[in-house]
């Protein structure tokens, strides 16, 4: 979706989150791989990941994840009429990770489905959640993103399993009347869809075999080159799109891809590397869970306040990107 800025109706109204309580230190890495924690800290900023235990799955962590959200903002769960959760590792292909989220809370009438942009996720579901809103077929839609990434890591391999962890994050994409969604972008590069992959496909694609037992694999340093350029980019689109300037910009929340990254991105689009809200220090990369997990801790710890603007942008495997220039409200 490339589109003109848009003048919605929706705002974001609760959040909550949740992860596993295994820690992953880098220590404990070292154990596993030739790595160590300065090294790893060096390279992405990350010092631990959650790890969800055997009995754990994907559609526990999100249900966990809401009900903090429930909770915390006392929501009625019966007023939620839609359930939209953005992962790529479900408990299964099929029933969706929604369809459980729906069942544990008893929700009747409600539209429930997962959608998969890897690291983009969870932005691209909160703009599909918007244009629900703006149907005004739905009024209460819950978005969850969401991962165990520890079930398609391979821990033989010291590039990709110093970054991934577990952890759920949700939000209330709710009809206010106040507009809060002010502008989006998104955009994809299929033929990188090779350099951030998980494994298991019985063909090739361009020359390239993707079969194997379902483990991530990753070109980093194609990636990094792609997503320092690209995400500064949308961000100008983002804001240029809402007739808006960097100056006006409170808080940038990229995918928590690793903290390197995201310093190359800030110094890009002209930022300090201190206006970057991330979760990737205590929680590892997490997907589709990265961003929501980002502004729950930012809540919780004071940085974000109501009328702030922010900046959330998923990037990712596709390849894929996507934007999303909000008014925070809570």
């Amino acid at each position: 979706m490339n589109a003109a800025a848009m003048s919605s109706q929706a705002s974001i109204t609760a959040i909550g989150s949740y992860v596993p309580e295994r820690r992953l230190t880098n220590e404990d890495l070292s154990s596993m791989v030739d790595t160590n924690d300065e090294w790893i800290v060096r390279r992405t900023g990350i010092k631990e990941r959650r790890i969800a235990s055997s009995d754990e799955y994907s559609s526990d962590l999100a249900i966990n994840a809401l009900r903090n959200l429930i909770d915390r903002f006392g929501v009625n769960a019966a007023s939620i009429d839609g359930i939209v959760v953005a992962t790529t590792t479900p408990d299964s292909p099929f029933p969706s990770v929604a369809s459980r989220v729906q069942e544990a809370f008893g929700m009747r009438g409600s539209l429930a489905f997962d959608m998969n942009a890897a690291c983009a996720g969870f932005v691209s579901a909160l703009q599909v959640a918007n244009g629900l809103v703006l149907t005004g077929a739905y009024r209460k839609i819950a978005v969850i993103g969401v991962e165990t990434l520890s079930r398609i890591t391979d821990y033989a391999d010291r590039s990709t399993c110093i970054l991934f962890g577990d952890g759920a994050g949700a939000v209330l994409v709710e009809e206010t009347g106040r507009g809060d969604f002010l502008s989006s972008d998104a955009d994809t590069t299929g033929s990188g869809g090779p350099l951030v992959y998980a494994t298991g496909m019985s063909d090739k694609w361009k020359d390239q075999s993707l079969s194997g037992d379902g483990r991530i694999v990753q070109n980093g340093r194609e990636v990094y080159k792609w997503a320092v350029t690209q995400v500064p980019l949308g961000v100008g689109r983002l804001l240029e799109r809402a007739g808006l300037t960097m100056e006006k910009l409170d808080w940038f929340v990229p995918h928590s891809a690793n903290m390197r990254m995201v310093e190359a991105m800030c110094e890009r689009i002209g930022l300090p590397a201190e206006k970057a809200l991330t979760s990737m220090e205590g929680y590892g990369n997490t997907s589709a869970a990265s961003i929501p997990l980002a502004l729950d801790l930012a809540v919780r710890e004071g940085k974000l306040k109501p009328d702030q603007l922010i900046a959330l942008y998923g990037f990712g495997s596709g390849l894929s990107q996507a934007g999303l220039l909000l008014r925070w409200s809570l």
